[in-house]
C-alpha cells in the first residue's frame, strides 16, 4: 500500500486532474535516427505502465528524418512522446531543453545510441523510491548485440560504467527536477560532449546533493566502430576537459601526477625521448617501455594475439599524440595545465 501511494502522489496533479509522470526521459539527438529509433522502440518495450513515464528528444538533427520518426512512433501516437526542434547546439543545450520542458519531477538522462532492456525505467522508479532527492547512476553495458564490432575493431568506442563513477556520464543517470534548478543545469558553454556532465554533477555535490550508483539500473550502449582517422578527428572534443579541471581542481587526483589524463599520456614523450636519443645509444630504447606496457593490447597470450597488438601500436601512439595536443589546446584556452 505504502508503494501504490507513492506512486499516487507523484503521478497525479495538473489542470483537471491530469496525470503528472512520475520519470521524464531526456534524449538529446544529432544525425543518429536509426539509433534513435532503436532507442524508442525498447522504450515502448519498457515494463513500467506508460502513464508514469514520458520521452522528450531534443534534436538538431539536418532533413526531415528524425522529425518523421518522432512524429510517425507509436509512442508519439499515445502521448508519450515529444520531439524539440532546436538550432544547431551542443548536447548540454539539448539537454536543458528536455529537462525544462519535461513534468516529472525525476529526469532521467539517457543518449540517443543506447538501448535500454524492458525493465530499466521500473529499475529507475524503484532507485527515486530508495534514494529520494540523490543522483542516481545506472550501470552501463557495451550492447550484447554489437559484441562483435568491439572485438573487431581497435578504434571501436562505447561505454562500459559500474557506478558510481565520478564523472556522472549522461548516457544512465536520473537527477531529481529540484537539483537540476538549484544547479541551473548543464553549462551550456561546452560545444561538444566532453566533461559537461561531469561538471554538473560536481557542482551538484557541492549544492548539497547526494550520489549514489545503482548497479541494477542497467542500459546497454551502441558500439561505434569507425576507423582511425574518425577516432583521430573525434577526440579534439577532449578539449573541454581542462576547462571542467579547472573549475573542479579535485579533480586533479584522478589522474597520473595530477594533470595526466592518461597513463600513456604520461609515458609518450618519454617514449618519444628515448627513440630520438637511441640513435646516440641503443641503451635509450628502453625508455619505451613503460609507454608500450601501458599501451600494448592484450589479445591472449598466443602468437596471433601478440602480433595483434603490436601492429596496432603505431595506431594507438598516433592517438595519445592528438589526445595531448587536444588537451594542450585546451590548457592553453582555459588557462590551466592538462594533458
Amino acid at each position: 500500500m505504502a508503494r501504490r501511494m507513492s506512486v499516487e502522489s507523484r503521478s497525479s496533479g495538473g489542470d483537471g486532474g491530469e496525470q503528472v509522470p512520475e520519470l521524464s526521459v531526456i534524449v538529446p539527438s544529432h544525425e543518429r535516427p536509426l539509433r534513435l529509433r532503436w532507442l524508442l522502440n525498447a522504450l515502448e518495450e519498457q515494463t513500467l505502465e506508460r502513464h508514469r513515464w514520458e520521452v522528450v528528444v531534443a534534436h538538431d538533427s539536418a532533413g526531415t528524418e528524425t522529425d518523421e520518426l518522432l512524429a510517425s512512433h507509436p509512442l508519439a501516437d499515445t502521448g508519450v512522446l515529444r520531439g524539440l526542434r532546436l538550432p544547431p547546439c551542443g548536447p548540454a543545450t539539448k539537454r536543458n531543453t528536455g529537462w525544462r520542458a519535461a513534468r516529472a519531477r525525476s529526469i532521467v538522462f539517457t543518449d540517443d545510441d543506447c538501448r535500454p532492456p524492458a525493465d530499466w525505467l521500473e529499475r529507475a522508479s524503484s532507485a527515486v523510491d530508495r534514494h529520494g532527492r540523490a543522483v542516481i547512476q545506472g550501470t552501463t553495458r557495451p550492447d550484447p548485440d554489437e559484441l562483435s564490432l568491439l572485438e573487431a575493431s581497435p578504434w571501436s568506442r562505447t561505454q562500459n560504467i559500474t557506478p558510481p563513477v565520478v564523472w556522472a556520464q549522461t548516457c544512465n543517470i536520473v537527477y531529481p527536477r529540484t537539483v537540476l534548478e538549484e544547479a541551473g543545469g548543464f553549462d551550456e558553454s561546452y560545444p561538444e560532449a566532453a566533461g559537461e556532465d561531469t561538471d554538473l554533477a560536481l557542482r551538484a555535490r557541492e549544492g548539497g546533493a547526494r550520489y549514489v550508483g545503482e548497479p541494477e539500473m542497467l542500459t546497454y550502449h551502441g558500439v561505434e566502430a569507425g576507423s582511425l582517422p574518425t577516432r583521430l578527428r573525434s577526440v579534439w572534443r577532449w578539449q573541454g576537459l581542462a576547462y571542467t579541471v579547472k573549475r573542479h581542481p579535485q579533480l586533479r587526483r584522478y589522474f597520473q601526477l595530477w594533470m595526466f589524463w592518461r597513463a600513456t599520456h604520461l609515458w609518450l614523450p618519454v617514449a618519444l625521448a628515448g627513440a630520438g636519443l637511441a640513435r646516440r645509444n641503443c641503451a635509450y630504447a628502453t625508455l619505451a617501455l613503460p609507454w608500450l606496457l601501458h599501451a600494448l593490447p592484450d589479445y591472449g597470450p598466443g602468437p596471433r594475439g601478440r602480433l595483434r597488438g603490436l601492429f596496432e601500436l603505431p595506431g594507438l601512439a598516433a592517438l595519445d599524440l592528438v589526445e595531448l595536443a587536444a588537451l594542450a589546446r585546451g590548457s592553453v584556452k582555459y588557462r590551466t595545465l592538462f594533458l
